[in-house]
């Protein structure tokens, strides 16, 4: 039995194609679809964006900046259409009924609203619906390897919505559509969000389907504190709901794009907190994603009084609010830190490839005033003595107000929710000291003065600009075009398919007729200009070699304490025999984990759980984990068979969040073979036993010299490490084998 597609006609219609052939390495393939892959895929699986896109530029694009309260428009004749590869619209939700929904009505941003007499953006006539709609599809047909998604959620409409009039109706939203009240899946109310995911894409004009759903997690207090009430309830299934709607809604959208005869996409905005991940037990959704887009910001605000970067790349060993929880002096943590967006990266990396993973990057501000300590406020605290209404927030942060917070939300109360949210136009005019033209559009007073200078710092271990107000003592997170180019360097560098924005209103350019800077297209040019000679992004998931044969055992895991009982995290990992053979005992399982956990991972059930290879053993994460995986071997007891049909379970232990382990093989018979749950690219599904599967080497003895950090080496040296012999492929010296830098080539274990 072949786990691959059939040869079908392609989408042109002018030649056969192995739609197989194009799939993307580890993505989920549909029972009985023939998923038209190569209308998105070439064939080695990676996305076909044009020419000139290398790697992804998603924007997020958002229906609220309509100009029509006074404040600056951002509509679809706005987005650098030559830049980007994405745009994901932002929001739709999930209505009363279960079903996708931007509302309607003539004022409708979406599907109703006009601008007339502005230049660009006048509507198609050809098409029935006006609005952002309109214009998203009318650029489209100049732009047609642009790719649209209706992104669904967001922090205020995840667990309810907002109706025509823009009140806000408190239904449950993915909460109760995906998770029944006892914690049970709801199928129904999943299918028929499902079904009218499909129904709305195809009006639409969509190709796929984004789900920002914040936050399917087990951690209590989690999301949007309007949502509490009901999502605290089903702490416990909403794991399970989550997986059940990916799932479904994968499965829908491959029998629609089989139909249509063209692939649609699926893909989510992923939390990239340690904290928010440990409650999402081991994302098992991911095979279901063309893509994970990961919000790797948010990641210090004045949610608390710990002062640091919105979108760090790396740690530093410095983080206040990590050292506050002890995660730097704890040992089984192994000194990483987990707010930055490297360790965010080389969670998913564990179970996806990295081009199936986008960094996000913010364009808008977060800030502190009143800020004491730190360096230039880095790593200092500004404490609230009271926290906006309806945060649901008994201690928090002093966020910075007024002209240091131009895009803030308001509190229950209808008061300014203290923040520092500013879009990056606004903070580059900060910079520099301008007083814009807009600022009354926004409600300041005319004659409007700054008071102090915004100095613009930046550390260069953190990747991380920032504004620091001496005088006020305001500090607000910043990018601009040189930490955007490191992020889009460290992207192309580690193979990751692109980027994602929030939100594209945020950039900025400078006007010199003005004298300010306005929303513009700056950051974008500057990852248009990285990606577009760049080599083609990883589209392999595992670092070594795996059998192309491979067996029907199923693998899970499950029975995860919940929330802040979650420590050590200590699943069930269950295999279930379905290859038709039985596994006699001795039989070996090898999978790879994240290097976002250290390589501490170790079994209380007695197998012997080891971990056998690590790409990153440093003490701490300072600057980045030196590679994507640790390797670990467990074996069947001696006294224990896996009969056909049977399972067991290994309670697993680990102490950092990691997604679902991947690149399995088992040993059994004196041969290996793959998992066919890993959705390997070309693999063939073989029956233990019935001669396939491939010699394992034979691990001989480590007669080579132990590797030794301070010893000098050259090309063709040998050394032993980690119970493998390496050879050096150039001259080296302080490069652990096995780190992920290419000088060391693995011949085997010994």
């Amino acid at each position: 039995m072949l786990a691959t597609l059939p040869a079908t006609a392609s989408s042109t219609g002018t030649q056969a194609t192995d739609q197989s052939a194009c799939r993307p390495d580890g993505l989920y393939t549909t029972p009985g679809v023939d998923v038209p892959y190569c209308s998105v895929y070439d064939t080695e699986g990676r996305e076909m964006m044009g020419a000139d896109h290398q790697r992804r530029v998603i924007g997020y694009f958002t229906g609220w900046r309509t100009g029509k309260d006074g404040t600056p428009a951002y509509l679809a004749s706005d987005i650098p259409w030559d830049k980007v590869t994405h745009i994901n619209y932002a929001f739709a939700h999930v209505d009363g009924a279960n079903k996708l929904s931007v509302g309607g009505g003539a004022d409708n941003p979406a599907t109703g609203m006009t601008w007339p007499g502005v230049a660009g953006a006048e509507m198609d006539p050809a098409l029935p619906y006006k609005g952002h709609f309109n214009l998203l599809n009318k650029f489209k047909k100049q732009h047609p390897n642009v790719k649209t998604l209706i992104s669904v959620g967001g922090w205020a409409e995840t667990g309810g919505y907002f109706d025509d009039s823009g009140k806000r109706v408190d239904s449950g939203g993915f909460y109760s559509m995906a998770t029944n009240a006892d914690g049970s899946v709801n199928q129904a109310g999943i299918n028929t969000f499902a079904d009218s995911a499909v129904s709305f894409i195809r009006q639409y004009g969509f190709n796929g389907v984004d789900i920002d759903y914040e936050y399917p997690t087990s951690m209590k207090d989690a999301g949007n504190p309007l949502d509490w009430k009901i999502a605290n309830a089903r702490r416990a299934g909403l794991n399970k709901g989550y997986d059940a709607l990916m799932k479904t809604l994968r499965e829908k959208l491959d029998r629609a794009g089989a139909a249509d005869g063209k692939h649609y996409l699926l893909s989510v905005a992923a939390p990239s907190s340690g904290y928010l991940l440990r409650g999402m037990e081991t994302y098992q959704t991911t095979k279901y994603l063309d893509y994970v887009n990961i919000m790797s910001y948010d990641l210090h605000g004045a949610w608390n009084e710990h002062v640091g970067p919105n979108a760090a790349l790396y740690d530093d060993g410095k983080d206040g609010e990590l050292a506050k929880a002890g995660v730097y002096t704890t040992a089984q943590y192994g000194g990483i830190g987990y707010l930055n967006g490297d360790w965010a990266y080389h969670y998913f990396r564990g179970s996806m490839p990295a081009g199936r993973i986008n960094l996000g990057l913010p364009y808008y501000t977060r800030g502190w005033k009143n800020v004491t300590g730190g360096t230039d406020g880095l790593w200092g605290t500004a404490k609230a003595s009271i926290c906006p209404a309806g945060s649901g927030l008994t201690s928090c942060g002093d966020g910075a107000v007024g002209i240091d917070n131009l895009w803030h939300d308001k509190d229950d109360n209808g008061k300014e929710s203290p923040a520092g949210s500013n879009p990056m136009w606004h903070a580059k005019n900060l910079e520099k000291g301008v007083v814009g033209d807009y600022l009354d559009d926004y409600g300041f007073p005319a004659g409007t003065k700054l008071t102090g200078t915004y100095t613009r710092k930046y550390n260069s271990t953190l990747v991380a600009p920032w504004l620091w107000n001496a005088e006020k003592k305001v500090f607000l997170s910043t990018e601009d075009e040189q930490s955007v180019a490191a992020k889009a360097k460290y992207v192309v560098d580690k193979g990751l398919g692109g980027t994602m924005v929030w939100e594209l209103a945020g950039d900025y350019a400078w006007n010199a007729g003005k004298g300010q800077y306005e929303p513009g297209q700056t950051l974008t040019t500057t990852m248009y200009e990285a990606f577009k000679s760049a080599p083609a992004y990883g589209a392999k998931r595992a670092t070594t070699d795996l059998p192309q044969e491979v067996v029907d055992v199923d693998v899970s895991f499950r029975e995860f304490p919940l929330g802040d009982s979650n420590y050590p995290i200590s699943p069930k990992l269950r295999i279930t025999n379905n290859s038709g053979a039985t596994l006699p005992g001795g039989t070996e399982f090898q999978f790879d984990y994240a290097t976002s956990a250290p390589g501490n991972a170790k079994d209380q059930s007695g197998w012997g759980l080891k971990v056998i290879r690590s790409d990153h053993t440093a003490a701490n994460n300072v600057g980045g984990l030196k590679g994507d995986y640790h390797r670990v071997s467990v074996k069947l007891p001696a006294w224990q068979s896996l009969a056909p049909g049977a399972s067991t379970d290994i309670d697993f232990v680990y102490y950092m969040p990691v997604s679902t382990p991947s690149n399995w093989t088992v040993t059994t018979g004196g041969k290996t073979y793959g998992l066919a749950g890993d959705f390997t690219r070309g693999a063939k599904v073989v029956k233990p036993g019935d001669g396939g599967g491939t010699t394992p080497p034979d691990p001989g003895t480590c007669t080579a010299p132990a590797w030794s950090p301070t010893a000098v080496y050259t090309g063709g040296s040998t050394v032993s490490w980690s119970n493998h012999s390496w050879k050096a492929r150039w001259w080296t010296q302080g490069e652990q084998p096995g780190s992920g830098s290419g000088v060391w080539q693995d011949l085997g274990a010994c």
